[in-house]
């Protein structure tokens, strides 16, 4: 059997392309997805909560073996370390462990697309999607969707965090007001941070709000799970269909394919399949079908950093089943060539799923708007075996400078007199090797943990003593801040990202050579291959890139249904 659509990916796009294109009776659509089966019959509790903490560290969630170079060696001396990078391995992908925020981007970003030759891709094509994609429970109005799979919401002030309400507070005291609505007009301030999940408080993965009951029951919709697509089939330059591995294993031939497997499988698979840099491929033995040197190049993060603070016991959270990141903070750098609203911080109520992280809490930054690019390359042919991932955070100077000064300006907010009785000892923090791997569950990290945590609670004056001995490793926030030479060195070795990896199979004009796609997903120099993933991006929005991924899927799902 030939099938119409053959869709490799099944996380936040794949399963709502899978959905909108079995809409048509008359399409036959098959997903495949290298993870496990994720339903609104078997989710697992760790997934449905709204607290997200462990999802993302639970090794059957994620591609375990995959890792990925954060920063960019200023110098041949320095070090350089590749560390796990958690990307989704189960149906819904990232949508089912990630932090459920909810929103969009500014519209200046998407005049960039336009730009950048994703032509139809403006703030005006693409907004009626953003509305159809949501139910938003709070606000109404022309930015806002009423009746669509994902409801939208914004934590309650009996939930609110005493600590979030705090800092919400104090920026407002030191010139940042406090905004209603985070998906309202584009303006800087602090906010209820908008979030995905269903009216009973539950996460929303595409594998559940797309991939409803009703769905899952047509005749003309497969979905395939827990088998790798390893290889796209040609005839020539027309892909007819894929190699799957795995319970599945074999070929399942297409009309066309669609490659939906994230900004950093996406184009690894291109690649194994003979599309993508031709002396690279042909390197590594890979009949090259289609050389395209944009394939896996342009890859884009949020690179991040955080201050965090211990938490006197008033001040943490009583639902421990509640979202953490209850507020955002959006400003703008003022950095010549940067746009509005260029900044990111999430506040934190905590700062891990753990009893550590309950008594944290924090002001997790990231460049918005960021300008270092990196790359996705093969590490050999065979398809086992993971991807060389080099982000090359900070390799712009421009995001180096913002998110040192957003260390600093955190550190003033949190050591503001206003916050005098919310918070005990602020230090520098960052999602280092070494604070994931204490994170992981298991009898051993969990006597850690319940040490340290009971000595934070007695330590009183020497609280802070105990946090820069065991925490930060000699590091304080009042060294960082008067020495700029530390204050760079600490931030290039801990930079991390935010799991918003984009832009490696990116759209644009023929004419481009580092484009890979049109402006539909049309892979060029190729017949019946497409792609739809935040691969697509030309640039990184000023968002969390799970919405705006949806977004996409719901315009190219509703393109390749006008084209025949």
């Amino acid at each position: 059997m030939i099938v119409d659509h053959l869709i490799l990916g099944g996380g936040s796009a794949g399963c709502v392309l899978a959905a909108r294109l079995s809409e048509d009776p008359n399409r036959t659509v098959t997903l495949v997805e290298a993870g496990r089966n994720i339903s609104a019959d078997d989710i697992p509790e760790a997934v449905r909560s709204r607290y997200p903490g462990r999802a993302y560290l639970d090794t059957r969630n994620i591609w375990s073996s995959l890792t990925a170079m954060m920063g960019y060696a200023r110098s041949n001396s320095a070090t350089r370390l590749s560390r796990r990078y958690e990307q989704a391995r189960l149906l819904g992908g990232g949508s089912a462990i990630n932090a459920l925020m909810a929103n969009r981007g500014a519209p200046s970003d998407y005049a960039e697309w336009v730009s950048l030759g994703a032509t139809g891709w403006g703030w005006e094509e693409c907004l009626p999607y953003f509305r159809k994609i949501e139910a938003d429970r709070d606000f109404q109005g022309p930015l806002h969707g009423m009746d669509g799979p994902l409801t939208i919401r914004r934590v309650s002030d009996a939930k609110i965090s005493p600590f979030v309400a705090r800092v919400m507070k104090t920026l407002e005291a030191r010139g940042h007001p406090i905004k209603p609505d985070q998906n309202g007009p584009w303006q800087d301030g602090a906010f209820r941070g908008a979030i995905a999940v269903s009216d009973a408080g539950d996460r929303l993965p595409t594998s559940i709000a797309y991939l409803t009951p009703e769905v899952r029951k047509r005749a003309n919709l497969k979905i395939v799970t827990d088998s790798v697509a390893t290889r796209i089939l040609f005839d020539g330059a027309r892909a007819i269909g894929a190699e799957i591995s795995g319970p599945h294993a074999g070929k399942i031939m297409a009309r066309e394919v669609i490659v939906a497997s994230g900004a950093i499988h996406s184009p690894a698979l291109l690649q194994r399949s003979g599309v993508g840099p031709g002396n690279e491929l042909a390197a590594l033995g890979i009949p090259v079908v289609a050389s395209r040197s944009g394939v896996g190049r342009n890859l884009m993060e949020h690179p991040s950093i955080a201050v965090a603070a211990f938490l006197p016991s008033h001040m943490r959270v009583r639902d421990k089943g509640e979202h953490h990141e209850q507020a955002v903070w959006r400003f703008s750098s003022n950095l010549e060539g940067t746009p509005y609203g260029d900044m990111h911080a999430a506040i934190l109520s905590r700062s891990g799923w753990h009893s550590v992280g309950l008594r944290m809490g924090s002001l997790f930054f990231w460049v918005n708007k960021s300008y270092s690019r990196g790359v996705v390359r093969l590490s050999s042919a065979d398809p086992d075996a993971e991807p060389d991932v080099d982000f090359r955070m900070l390799s712009d100077e421009r995001d180096l400078e913002r998110l040192k000064s957003a260390l600093r300006l955190g550190a003033q907010t949190l050591l503001d007199p206003t916050m005098n009785g919310a918070r005990g000892t602020v230090f520098p923090s960052s999602y280092s090797p070494r604070v994931a791997k204490v994170a992981v569950p298991g009898p051993w990290n969990a006597v850690q943990r319940g040490a340290l945590s009971a000595m934070l609670d007695i330590a009183g004056p020497l609280r802070a003593a105990l946090v820069h001995s065991v925490i930060t490793m000699g590091t304080t926030v009042d060294g960082l801040l008067k020495d700029d030479a530390a204050l760079t060195e600490f931030v290039s070795r801990h930079v991390a990202g935010t799991w918003h990896p984009s832009g490696t199979c990116r759209m644009g004009t023929p004419d481009d050579a580092m484009a890979v796609t049109s402006p539909f997903g049309k892979v060029y120099q190729t017949e019946g291959l497409r792609v739809c993933d935040a691969s697509l991006m030309p640039s990184i929005p000023c968002a969390n890139t799970n919405i705006p991924t949806i977004m996409m899927a719901e315009r190219i799902a509703d393109m390749i249904r006008a084209a025949n």
